[in-house]
């Protein structure tokens, strides 16, 4: 297996890792609204419920300071050094602009993230998570 190829395996595989944080962040809150409709236990797991936070808080706090994600960094420099192409900007606004032929400034990602994470900051207060004991 040649350099490049195994840059460019690894490079999919922080896509892959990038996609699952994705979906856990977006399905994790869709997720918890829906177990409170249909009362599901699961959701009121305190380690899932911080984990999820935590996910948002990162997203937000990196879009508030102009940061682009480390995932996303990481990837393009392994394509980059694979020879392969590369994309600019962030994450979410390369893989919203190939599905929804839509580019927006930054700060309309800066505000849907911090929309995004007020919505799982509310979910504490309607959907109450467990303790830590059993």
């Amino acid at each position: 297996m040649s350099r490049a190829s195994v840059l460019l395996l690894l490079a999919d595989a922080i896509l892959v890792v990038h996609v699952l944080f994705v979906c856990f962040v977006v399905f994790g809150l869709l997720a918890i609204y829906l177990g409170y409709a249909l009362s599901w236990q699961w959701v009121r797991n305190l380690r899932f419920r911080l984990l999820h936070l935590v996910a948002i808080g990162i997203v937000v706090v990196q879009s508030w300071l102009g940061m682009i994600c480390p995932l996303t960094v990481w990837e393009m420099a392994l394509r980059k050094q694979a020879g392969a192409g590369t994309y600019a900007g962030s994450f979410i606004q390369h893989w919203l602009h190939q599905l929804l032929y839509y580019s927006a400034p930054d700060w309309a990602f800066m505000l849907l993230y911090s929309a995004f994470g007020l919505l799982v900051l509310a979910s504490w207060f309607v959907v109450r998570p467990g303790s830590w004991s059993r």
